[in-house]
């Protein structure tokens, strides 16, 4: 495999595209950046024959880098694997499920090692499209990627696959063959606070009490009046773990997407169930560092000795993150240099998908730092 690394800016344009084209280009950037299309109608006129795919973020990662205002991207040139890419337009969140497994469907074939997936992070309820992905291919085959990002506005997402950026896309590409070698991770280091409470009703991913409470008063007796004010954008740096009691080791991190003053609810990324129990958490810079050299230490276990070309990582952490690290942001990446250098390209998103650290089951996370390493093993 052959990895080119790809970037924009209005001064310069694009620069590093390969001469002998590629099979894949994956690209990140500000939704302002890709809204008119034009990137990707570049794009497509440097790589005719190459499948692209890309979202709008909260900020782009190249190597150890992160901005706002460039487009990042990475051409991929595969020497003994195939690749197949899937396209599906979700117009409304109920239809989440049914479009994960007509993706499944549509990837599921002999040889398919792993599927990378973006989705709009919005208007697709992504624990919902996980589940239905999952439901087809298993959770033996790695499911990663994320939900795109519009940094901490939360006012429309676009994805790009095979097509100009738009709204309500989910786009995924599958990689078949003994050859591809698919690695993944996913940490959070956000330490926990405040008393276990129980979710005594909810609705899907809208949790209206906790202990018999209205969420969203509880919730404000911890946040002070300038973050009530910024609700939601402020709940990013506040995270809820969940856990369900008859999985007491399994624990997962959900962030705020919407608050509804009128309800007292909190609209959340993924699906909170009744009964479940909940916690506050928040961060510690340190802590958050350490989680992402966690995530790289998982993607990277295992890695043969003998390898066919480049190496790259794949990494997408949480909007939230970036949010309260601000420029501590990348500590994160040199936690993951310290574990493994090498080419890297991400996003801050909306939403990770990951197989569980613990579980092995592929989930929608929150608030964590995921990373997929990608590479062919020498003949």
């Amino acid at each position: 495999m052959r990895a080119t690394p790809l970037h924009w800016n209005e001064g310069s344009g694009w620069n590093g595209a390969p001469q002998d084209g590629a099979d894949l280009v994956v690209y990140f950037g500000a939704r302002e950046g890709l809204r008119s299309g034009v990137r990707y109608r570049e794009l497509r006129d440097m790589f005719p024959a190459a499948h692209i795919l890309g979202c709008s973020t909260g900020g782009q990662i190249r190597d150890a880098d992160v901005s706002d205002d460039e487009i990042a991207g990475l051409a991929l040139k595969f020497a003994a694997t195939n690749i197949k890419l899937v396209c599906k337009e979700v117009s409304d969140p109920a239809q989440s499920r049914a479009s994960g497994e007509a993706i499944g469907r549509a990837l599921m074939a002999d040889g398919l090692a792993g599927i990378f997936v973006l989705s709009d992070g919005l208007r697709v309820h992504g624990g919902h499209l996980v589940a239905g992905i999952t439901s087809v291919v298993g959770h033996e085959i790695p499911l990663t990627g994320g939900l795109a990002g519009d940094g901490a506005n939360f006012t429309e997402t676009m994805v790009s696959a095979d097509c100009t950026p738009r709204t309500g896309i989910v786009g995924a590409v599958g990689f078949y063959g003994d050859a591809i070698r698919i690695g993944h991770g996913s940490a959070g280091g956000w330490d926990v606070f405040g008393p276990r409470r129980r979710v005594t009703r909810s609705r899907g991913n809208v949790v209206l009490e906790l202990d018999g409470q209205p969420a969203l008063d509880l919730y404000e007796r911890y946040l002070d009046a300038s973050e009530v004010q910024g609700l939601p954008g402020a709940a990013l740096r506040f995270p809820l773990q969940i856990q369900d009691p008859q999985r007491p080791a399994h624990e997962v991190i959900r962030t705020v997407l919407a608050v509804d003053r009128d309800e007292r609810s909190l609209t959340f990324a993924g699906d909170v169930p009744e009964g479940w129990m909940a916690r506050l958490m928040r961060g510690n810079f340190d802590h958050l560092a350490a989680g992402a050299g966690d995530a790289a230490r998982q993607a990277y276990a295992g890695l043969p000795d003998q390898m066919q070309g480049d190496e790259i990582s794949l990494v997408v952490s949480c909007v939230g993150r970036r949010l309260l690290m601000g420029q501590h942001i990348t500590d994160e990446l040199d936690a993951i240099d310290e574990v493994r250098p090498g080419t890297r390209l991400g996003f801050f998103s909306y939403g990770e998908i990951a197989p569980h650290a613990a579980s092995g089951r592929c989930e929608l996370h929150n608030q964590m730092m995921t990373v997929t390493s990608i590479r062919e093993a020498a003949a």
